[in-house]
């Protein structure tokens, strides 16, 4: 499957170029990040959707299968969720920057928040959330940062609850 991800933006990097497209830099970046996330990420992004939606005292990750009878790719999403939960308590955000970079806003500051940062898991019908809530302004701004990079990168599997 990854090998499939990785020709499949290769094709539509050549197509671009084959027919005279200049490739769009958001278009590339976010094909960039849909290869690298198929490395961090089990499930398929073309079949789920990233919901990032900021709060008050932080924000709401929320990953959901298209198809909630897709039993595989709720499986899928709990589990990963569940994982990067638990990472990303001790202050370990090493997946994102994989898929991302390390200079992914919000991501440095929230690797050093420490105790001021929350993060809880919960599964729900077609998928998994995380919340991460703090008191602190600088932890919320970060967040707030990392969720606006994430909707950035991961724009055509991502939204925003209405």
């Amino acid at each position: 499957m990854k090998l499939a991800i990785a020709i499949a933006a290769g094709a539509l990097l050549f197509a671009s170029a084959a027919f005279g497209a200049e490739p769009n830099s958001k278009t590339t970046r976010q094909d960039e990040v849909a290869v690298k996330g198929a490395t961090v990420m089990p499930f398929d992004l073309a079949r789920t959707t990233h919901f990032f939606d900021d709060t008050p005292s932080g924000g709401i990750e929320t990953v959901t299968a298209n198809d909630a009878k897709d039993a595989r790719q709720v499986a899928l999403i709990r589990s990963h969720l569940a994982q990067e939960a638990k990472r990303f308590a001790r202050g370990d955000f090493s997946d994102p920057a994989k898929i991302h970079g390390r200079d992914m806003p919000g991501l440095a500051e929230l690797a050093r928040a420490g105790d001021q940062l929350r993060v809880k898991y919960r599964k729900l019908p077609a998928g998994a959330s995380l919340s991460y809530a703090s008191a602190d302004a600088a932890a919320i701004a970060a967040v707030h940062a990392w969720f606006a990079a994430q909707r950035s990168d991961h724009d055509a599997h991502s939204d925003i609850h209405p």
